[in-house]
């Protein structure tokens, strides 16, 4: 081969200097402090700032297109810029000439402003993150009415969370009668309103329309469909019908009625209606245990045996919903999914086509260890075969437009030798961990990654729990839990039970840890050696101090087990159970 022909094989690179790049922002940046070449002067407020065209068309759309088009500011040598601060503009000349941006909860909402304005994307999005992250140190109320005018969407739904969260409150401040009628009635209809009794609803739209009566008054037929009245007594109702404004305004108590005969009794209860509860099984009958051991409550209901079958797993969505995998036969049998009717304390076919259509698993006889989860919205459910080498482990996205279980990428577990898995959701990501290794899905890759095993070996997880960004383990026995932080990828152990007296597990039970009011608990099932007494017990963590606390409760005196590998926890609306068989008592609660 000749010379000439070996480099004409050599295929061209493309180089690119980094170096060249931050040196020539700087350089632009040098000739603005020095005032350098500029050509142009942008006038806020009758403050000057001498600029250079160029560096301002890069930068900015709307700069691109006043100096390249035929407008007058193209020829001009000042420029007057309107509707911008001049602190601000001259921020976002820092900005612009530097890269750098400076954000203060005091001057985020002018910035993203003039931001919007000059269409810098990056400062604008910037801006939107910083307020989302910073709206509970925020005048939320403010900042929500500032994120509706310019549609930020993501900073309008964490200051709404904050408002229905803390809406006694608000409704009690000035700058909640300001709100439009369609900010009214956005913050009222939503379920996550933290509010014990409906009347408090009813008695906010009073003071609403009242504050500005004449302009108001007739917005009162369109606000009420929004307020629960099929939460309210009848008493209260009657109230309601006989009030001024309701007799008022024409057609106002036809409404009431309208929404009382639609809704019947199944008008979905406020989040400060509502208790959270842990879910138990009975292992002796089709009973199921709601128990809440800070609030010193429990409820047993009775289900007929058709109508709660035996369960693969259990999860509750972040909209409360209380779903059940369950199957018939033996391993591929056919999986069908039911969903908790709150209203009606009822078990109902969910209306969802069953994953076992789109399965395609290797063997009938095998044992696979399955998992439902939801993670934004969406049902995934995941098989992991623990009697095979493969160590391959199947998952399923349920779609709710097509009724379609479409399939995931394969996760490839490396070690095929545990017990036990375990799959939740956590952020914007699902894990799947075994005693020896973890993985993370990235829904929005369909992408598996492995992540740091946990520390010890000896850890044979059993039950796991997602608290804020971390993930809490423990083991069949309890002796030793461990934590996850899913941001640092680092576990740290905790302390285990402390086992006082000839306590052991009883067989088959295992602990499963839950959350309530943002604590880490277990519930466990043990024996005492010398009398052979089971007792279940209820633990509640304290971080700063590493121990774990007995709740002393007392439990009925039956065998309860975890319908899944965690106890689901959902709120419930205590008066929808009020019909099954119930027992509630105190606990005597200690730390």
């Amino acid at each position: 081969m000749a010379a000439t022909d070996h480099i004409r094989a050599v295929r061209p690179r493309s180089y690119q200097n980094d170096s060249y790049l931050r040196g020539f922002l700087g350089t632009v940046g040098d000739l603005q402090k020095n005032r350098v070449l500029q050509d142009v002067v942008i006038e806020v407020e009758g403050r000057r700032f001498p600029c250079h065209r160029l560096v301002l068309s890069a930068a900015s759309p709307y700069f691109r297109a006043m100096f390249t088009s035929d407008m007058a500011e193209s020829r001009q040598k000042t420029v007057v810029l309107q509707c911008v601060d001049a602190s601000i503009f001259g921020e976002i000349l820092k900005y612009i000439y530097s890269g750098t941006l400076h954000v203060s909860m005091d001057r985020v909402q002018p910035l993203y402003q003039a931001a919007d304005l000059l269409q810098l994307d990056y400062v604008r999005d910037t801006c939107s993150s910083y307020m989302a992250m910073n709206v509970e140190r925020s005048h939320y109320m403010d900042l929500y009415k500032f994120a509706d005018i310019f549609s930020v969407n993501v900073v309008r739904k964490a200051c709404l969370q904050m408002i229905r969260r803390n809406f006694v409150e608000v409704a009690s401040s000035e700058d909640f009668y300001s709100l439009s009628i369609n900010q009214l009635t956005e913050i009222i209809s939503h379920d996550d309103l933290d509010v014990k009794e409906e009347t408090t609803v009813w008695e906010t739209v009073v003071r609403w329309v009242q504050y500005s009566r004449e302009d108001r008054l007739h917005h009162l037929p369109s606000i009420l469909p929004h307020i629960r009245f099929n939460l309210l007594s009848s008493a209260d109702t009657a109230v309601i019908l006989d009030h001024p404004l309701v007799k008022e305004v024409p057609g106002s108590s036809e409404v009431i009625r309208h929404v009382i005969q639609k809704w019947k009794a199944n008008m979905k209860p406020r989040l400060g209606m509502t208790t959270e509860m842990v879910l138990l099984a009975n292992t002796d009958s089709k009973e199921l245990l709601f128990m809440n051991p800070l609030e010193g409550k429990y409820i047993s209901c009775s289900y007929k045996p058709e109508d709660f079958p035996c369960i693969t797993d259990v999860t509750v969505t972040r909209d409360n919903n209380i779903y059940i995998l369950t199957r018939t036969g033996k391993s591929n049998g056919e999986l069908s999914m039911l969903k908790y009717n709150h209203a009606g304390n009822v078990w109902e076919h969910a209306g969802i086509s069953s994953v076992s259509k789109s399965l395609r698993l290797d063997n009938d006889s095998t044992w696979y260890d399955e998992h439902l989860v939801e993670l934004d919205g969406n049902l995934y459910y995941l098989a992991a075969d623990v009697e095979d080498d493969s160590g391959l482990v199947w998952m399923r996205k349920y779609n709710w437009h097509t009724d379609q279980w479409q399939e995931c990428a394969q996760l490839q577990v490396d070690n095929t030798e545990y017990d036990y898995s375990e799959a939740l959701a956590c952020g914007s990501h699902l894990y799947f961990l075994t005693s020896l290794e973890l993985h993370c899905y990235d829904p929005s890759q369909d992408r598996w990654c492995k992540r740091s095993p946990a520390s010890d070996p000896d850890l044979d997880i059993y039950s796991a729990v997602t608290m804020g960004t971390e993930l809490f383990c423990a083991d069949f026995d309890f002796k030793q839990t461990m934590v996850y932080d899913t941001e640092s990828d680092r576990w740290q152990k905790l302390q285990g039970w402390p086992n006082k007296g000839n306590r052991k597990m009883k067989m088959c039970i295992s602990p499963c840890l839950f959350v309530i009011d943002n604590q880490l608990h277990i519930w466990l099932s043990c024996v005492d050696d010398e009398d052979d007494k089971e007792e279940l017990l209820v633990y509640v963590y304290d971080r700063s101090a590493d121990v774990w606390g007995d709740l002393k409760a007392t439990l009925p005196n039956k065998t309860y087990f975890s319908p899944g590998p965690m106890c689901p926890v959902a709120r419930m609306y205590l008066p929808y159970l009020k019909g099954a068989q119930k027992h509630i008592t105190s606990y005597a609660y200690q730390r």
